[in-house]
């Protein structure tokens, strides 16, 4: 592991230490304040991207364990603000500044869009609810390669040209693979896709080598054999991916996780804040959420209020690291 890889890591794993379990607040939000939240305001629920994809599901996912238990007392309203990477939906949520009732989940492109794009927000200056789960991903090959695990593909690799996809240019799915591949010794073309969809048609008919993907994306591909999972970037292999081993497990863990979180707009009322830290610690309790954590082959990583802030600005200063050692940005 190169030194700019083993400080990340380290700093990751630092502030990753015991939030798989963090220590309970008092349940029920409304002792917090009782004029929020207020039965006459409508929630404006902003999903950052279309629907369909993970940061779609997180949002409805949470949206309606909130009407199943009757968690929160007012009307929903949930749209998707999709451009620019998250730029848009955010930039949209940014603007709410002072607001209770806007909100928005986060994912990768939260930390990853403002490092590349001129937006007006940092993931800093929102207010911060929970980091509720971390996505990782999984390094696949064509079911049909002589490939058949990821010593073979590190040998491959380091004698012959490779090709790897990701969805997105300056994003996880770019910097995973990068620091995988420093680490493990040898050099990879990175291809952009603009959809899950067209770089797994690019897999299956071999006009890539390999791709890196969300398990839970594409996990009935690699069920049925058409997708070979060869190493997981997580720090444990979900049990879907059976005994695929972890890239820590083969020497060169990564440290690099996609946060999976709930904001508030900036400069949000404090007893907003605190009723929906208060909130979250029901819904993480609830069995639709186990079975989203479960289905979604995700890490139950658990972080609340300023905590979140603190791994969100650590996160997003070692991207910032990774892609300025790479040159892909200033």
């Amino acid at each position: 592991m190169t030194e700019l890889q083993d400080n990340w890591a380290s700093r990751l794993r630092a502030g990753a230490i015991g939030v798989a379990v963090a220590a309970p607040l008092a349940l029920g939000g409304a002792a917090f304040a009782q004029g929020y939240p207020s039965t006459e305001e409508t929630l404006d629920w902003t999903i950052a991207f279309g629907p369909g994809g993970g940061n779609d599901i997180m949002a409805r996912t949470i949206v309606d364990i909130l009407n199943t238990y009757d968690l929160y007392p007012g009307d929903i309203s949930v749209e998707n603000r999709a451009g620019g990477s998250g730029a848009v939906g955010w930039g949209y949520l940014f603007g709410q500044a002072g607001s209770g009732y806007g909100i928005s989940t986060t994912s990768g492109s939260f930390v990853t869009t403002p490092l590349q794009a001129d937006t007006p927000w940092q993931p800093a200056d929102f207010t911060p609810v929970a980091l509720l789960a971390t996505d990782d991903l999984v390094l696949v090959v064509n079911g049909s390669s002589d490939i058949q695990d990821i010593g073979q593909f590190i040998e491959y690799a380091q004698a012959n040209p490779i090709t790897i996809a990701g969805t997105g240019t300056v994003n996880v799915d770019f910097i995973v693979p990068t620091l995988f591949a420093q680490a493990a010794g040898f050099e990879f073309e990175y291809v952009s896709f603009n959809s899950m969809a067209d770089q797994t048609t690019a897999l299956l008919s071999d006009s890539v080598d390999a791709m890196v993907g969300n398990p839970g994306e594409i996990l009935g591909l690699i069920d049925s054999g058409d997708l070979r999972p060869l190493v997981y970037s997580g720090s444990s292999t979900p049990d879907a991916l059976g005994d695929v081993p972890t890239m820590g497990d083969v020497g060169h863990d990564i440290g690099v996780s996609m946060p999976r979180g709930l904001i508030l707009p900036p400069d949000a009322p404090a007893e907003a804040q605190e009723w929906w830290i208060a909130t979250m610690q029901e819904v993480v309790q609830t069995p639709e959420w186990a079975e989203y954590i479960s289905s979604n082959t995700l890490t139950p990583t658990v972080l609340y209020g300023e905590e979140f802030r603190t791994f969100l600005t650590r996160t997003q200063n070692g991207f910032a690291e990774v892609l300025r050692s790479v040159g892909a940005i200033d």
